[in-house]
């Protein structure tokens, strides 16, 4: 067996290496509210602005996510949560690459949320994406909230599943009075001091 070989942690590049290279410190940013109230629009543009100011960001949603890493989960209590630990274990990578994440996903629970910011640590900002329940149903986009009152969608969170307001949430949106271009706006400067590196 050779000697003095060194253990591949020392072998591999810092996160400081990286961020140093990117010229910017990763953060996760979690957002959480009902289905509608904004999240993946205000997600979207927020991508979009911190390009615009040179920073390397990555979107995490529903779509991405549960399409492939998480396409063997269901929505039931046990595999909702278990999406959520996963995502959170992505972000842990995406951070040791420099990189920010911007996360949206309802994650309903008080408990679901602490575990992710547990995993992720102390660069874990929750972003409470605040709307009433009765705007959300109104925007509806995808018609999941008609299905829910159906009956077609059980377990749906805000009509036959609860949503636990955050408790200390770092930033409060409220998407029913500010559109998705000044949410956007207004994450961009709650973070830029803390990315820049």
């Amino acid at each position: 067996m050779a000697k003095n070989l060194f253990p591949i942690e020392k072998l591999l590049l810092s996160r400081d290496d990286k961020q140093a290279f990117l010229k910017q410190k990763s953060v996760a940013l979690w957002f959480t509210g009902l289905s509608g109230s904004g999240k993946s629009t205000i997600a979207a543009l927020l991508e979009k602005k911190l390009h615009e100011h040179s920073f390397i960001s990555k979107v995490l949603d529903g779509d991405n996510i549960r399409s492939g890493l998480n396409a063997n989960l269901d929505f039931s209590e046990i595999d909702r949560s278990e999406n959520l630990r996963r995502i959170a274990e992505v972000n842990k990578l995406f951070l040791q690459c420099g990189i920010i994440t911007i996360n949206s996903f309802i994650s309903p629970t008080n408990a679901d949320r602490l575990q992710a910011r547990n995993i992720i640590g102390d660069d874990f900002l929750e972003i409470f994406i605040d709307c009433p329940l009765k705007i959300c149903e109104k925007r509806d986009v995808k018609g999941l909230y008609k299905k829910a009152r159906k009956g077609e969608i059980r377990g749906f969170t805000g009509i036959d599943a609860p949503f636990e307001i955050p408790e200390n949430p770092d930033l409060v949106l409220k998407t029913n009075e500010m559109n998705a271009e000044e949410c956007a706006e207004k994450i961009y400067q709650f973070i830029k001091n803390l990315i820049k590196f």
